[in-house]
């Protein structure tokens, strides 16, 4: 195609949702949703409609909230899918269906147990499916990096000429070089007839660390939309980071690719899925990273100082970072800790804001520095008001060569219930008091503790997986008694399968 502009499809909410312990409500999904308009993305995919009740229910809740954006829903190549794609999507003001199949070798031989002919038939017959509900249908050829070219252009233009209006190549496996992927987008663009009718895109995997190199290429050599998702989250390594998309064209004009993200929220939105799904942007991220723009050197100080652009190509305020920040200390007032949650894309009722308030003065007496992960995790821990089982009280007693002891009071739907119980150190201690309360038998299967920071008044953040009947329940807590944070996770594991 012609035209420099350059589609951004959202995926967060499908691709970037299926991380293990990210699971999102449907009242979650339709704020990260709205806060997807708000930055400019075109086109939003909501979910997989039939993969579950929940998945069906969020698309359904985003097309009604979502006013321009197109909500796209996700099948496979079987009608039955489609038809629920399609009931889904019926309030959605503009609408697409995403259909598709694998194509590569390993797919049609391994996978389908098929041959080349018969897929091209079931693409085929998918997209005329497809396209009785919906004009905008798009196909995706699973595992494009690893197809032959030839072939790969066969079905792109046998499902263009059915109808499909965007073809989406995946590099599924993330194991495309950028010169490869991008040489696969030109050979498309040159080889296959009717490809002006069509919008090419990329969804590009981050296994070797290459999916935003390869989609730059890929953009370069003709696709017109970008499938990415908030912080690069998703399967395994994970997907497209957008703001790394969305920053690279803005910085480099040269390309003459124009978009409609507002970059300036690029920053809010990245603590917004951070926070909801408990998943810790890395420090050193590119663009949303909390170092992306600290300068530790004193060359690098002195040169900033100096002028910025001496080390810094992208200005702070451009994702909505703003350099000169309010510095929170407990002699700040309510209206500085509103004013940073704002900047955080946070906003608060005057109830939830006095709530966060009194624990941010609780945190900041025993902390000397609170950063913007201790806001977002203090206003997380809201969600946990609705919990049916509560921790009420916990003393642990534990030392060198002293048997550690721990009670524990739960609050279960309003009535106290309360144990004791010894183990091999103080956590252990304590989960033993709050089995011998709930009677269910249940194993951590993960257990993780992370610092925020550095320092030892730091919060620390807690992670659990627990396994229950054959299932895994994840819980998080936050808190600078890493005993509490690690009772607090296990007893949000366990609200998540106890009535």
């Amino acid at each position: 195609m012609a035209d420099n502009k350059l589609f951004f499809f959202d995926t967060t909410l499908r691709d970037g949702e299926q991380v293990p312990g990210c699971q999102l409500n449907t009242v979650e999904k339709i704020q990260v949703a709205k806060a997807l308009e708000d930055l400019g993305v075109d086109i939003i995919e909501a979910g997989f409609p039939i993969s579950s009740p929940g998945d069906f229910n969020s698309v359904v809740g985003i097309s009604k909230a979502v006013t321009w954006p197109v909500i796209c829903a996700l099948t496979r190549s079987v009608e039955k899918d489609i038809d629920v794609a399609a009931e889904a999507l019926k309030y959605a003001k503009r609408k697409r269906i995403h259909t598709g199949i694998g194509t590569s070798e390993y797919h049609i031989r391994y996978k389908f147990k098929s041959n080349q002919e018969e897929i091209l038939e079931r693409a085929i017959a998918a997209t005329k499916y497809a396209k009785k509900y919906v004009e905008d249908v798009e196909f995706y050829c699973e595992d494009a990096g690893r197809t032959d070219n030839a072939y790969l252009a066969r079905v792109v233009e046998a499902v263009i000429k059915a109808g499909a209006t965007v073809v989406n190549i995946p590099d599924t496996t993330g194991y495309c070089l950028p010169d490869e992927f991008g040489a696969k987008i030109k050979y498309l663009m040159e080889h296959v007839n009717g490809i002006d009718k069509a919008i090419i895109s990329t969804h590009c995997h981050n296994d070797l660390g290459m999916a935003t190199a390869n989609t730059v290429q890929g953009v370069l050599n003709g696709a017109r939309q970008v499938e990415v998702t908030i912080n690069g989250i998703g399967e395994r390594a994970g997907n497209t980071s957008l703001e790394e998309i969305a920053m690279i064209f803005k910085s480099h004009k040269e390309c003459g690719i124009q978009t409609n993200i507002n970059t300036t929220r690029i920053h809010s939105i990245s603590g917004l899925v951070s926070s909801l799904m408990n998943m810790p942007v890395q420090p050193n991220k590119a663009i949303v990273g909390r170092n992306a723009f600290a300068h530790s050197s004193g060359i690098h100080q002195d040169g900033v100082l100096k002028h910025r652009e001496n080390y810094e190509i992208i200005d702070p305020k451009d994702i909505g970072l703003d350099d000169n920040s309010i510095v929170l200390t407990a002699r700040s007032g309510r209206a500085a800790l509103k004013h940073r949650l704002r900047t955080l894309g946070v906003t608060l009722t005057e109830e939830s804001l006095d709530k966060a308030y009194e624990a941010f003065l609780n945190l900041a007496d025993r902390k000397k520095d609170i950063n913007d992960d201790d806001l977002l995790l203090l206003v997380g821990k809201d969600r946990t008001e609705s919990h049916r089982i509560k921790l009420d009280y916990l003393q642990v007693t534990s030392g060198v060569n002293v048997q550690s002891v721990a009670a524990v009071r739960l609050l279960i739907a309003g009535e106290s219930f309360e144990a004791a119980a010894s183990g091999n150190g103080p956590v252990d201690a304590a989960i033993k008091a709050v089995k011998n309360i709930i009677h269910r038998t249940m194993t951590i299967q993960e257990f993780l503790i992370q610092a925020i920071n550095k320092g030892s008044d730091d919060v620390g953040k807690v992670h659990m997986q627990v396994e229950y009947k054959g299932n895994m329940y994840y819980g998080f807590s936050a808190n600078t008694d890493i005993i509490a944070a690690s009772v607090e996770a296990f007893v949000d594991a366990v609200n998540k399968f106890v009535d």
